[in-house]
């Protein structure tokens, strides 16, 4: 219930921002936004995790190809009683991993080929036992559509900073009120994402753990995860970063993309799960 209401009231959000937008370029313009807001909406809703699985330019994989990997997620889904998502592989060298879809029905998860290739098959274990857990959770939509805003407001930013810097016609809006709109735009689609309240990543290590009856190899990848992170460059799109287990842009030192991340510290997820506290 409080994650149906938290993406009812990101995807009001996102028909307001692209609304406000629309309203700098007069009555056409918030007439043609109301279109985009409505396509947008409900494309946010059905394809969020589409974008997510591009974005990381994965591939499905299947049982015959990677029989561990289905393996290991047909055991813990037969224990959370939940449905098989598709799984993907992408090519990020960086390892990490994230789920995403609507509901556990029309769910994906997607491991990178760093993590398959840095950590091993107990470590791998705690990792997909994380995802799974977004997925009974059900959080997995609200943190897509987030992303999808995120990406919107973004590219809204982009054009509005071109129209004040590259002139106006008479009926344009104006161009003070458009650059503001680009310098906050980033900020805002922050708030938006940290709206997504971070405790979701510790409730969600708390479940993996639960599944497993043992909190130490999600621990034990996290520390893994944590240091590559640090170490390894990701090409994830800011807006997406939200999704991964590790925020895969930790080692940008002067980006906007910690504006982006919804992560906690990686040493306050261990020690939690060290602790016994998911018990």
């Amino acid at each position: 219930m409080k994650n149906g209401v938290k993406t009812a009231v990101l995807l009001a959000a996102l028909g307001g921002i692209i609304m406000l937008f629309g309203s700098f370029f007069g009555r056409g313009g918030l007439t043609i936004a109301f279109l985009i807001s409505l396509v947008m909406i409900g494309g946010s809703y059905f394809f969020s995790d589409r974008l997510a699985i591009r974005a990381a330019r994965a591939v499905e994989v299947d049982r015959a190809q990677l029989p561990q990997y289905y393996e290991i997620m047909e055991d813990l889904t037969a224990r959370a009683n939940l449905p098989m998502p598709r799984l993907y592989v992408s090519p990020e060298q960086q390892p990490n991993a994230f789920a995403t879809g609507r509901n556990p029905a029309n769910a994906a998860v997607c491991v990178t080929e760093g993590l398959l290739k840095t950590l091993s098959w107990e470590e791998i274990t705690g990792v997909l036992a994380h995802e799974l857990a977004h997925i009974r959770n059900r959080d997995i939509l609200t943190g897509s559509v987030a992303a999808t805003i995120a990406t919107t407001i973004s590219y809204a930013a982009n054009m509005a900073m071109w129209g004040a810097i590259g002139g106006r016609r008479r009926d344009d809006g104006n161009p003070i009120i458009m650059l503001a709109f680009a310098i906050l735009a980033p900020i805002a689609a922050s708030l938006i994402q940290m709206a997504i309240s971070r405790s979701r990543e510790f409730e969600a290590d708390r479940s993996a753990a639960r599944l497993l009856n043992d909190g130490e190899p999600l621990a034990r990848a996290l520390e893994k995860l944590h240091g590559f992170s640090q170490r390894i460059p990701s090409s994830v799109p800011p807006p997406q970063a939200s999704h991964y287990i590790i925020n895969p842009l930790a080692n940008r030192k002067v980006s906007f993309a910690n504006l982006f991340t919804t992560h906690p510290a990686a040493e306050a997820r261990i020690a939690a799960l060290r602790s016994g506290e998911w018990q």
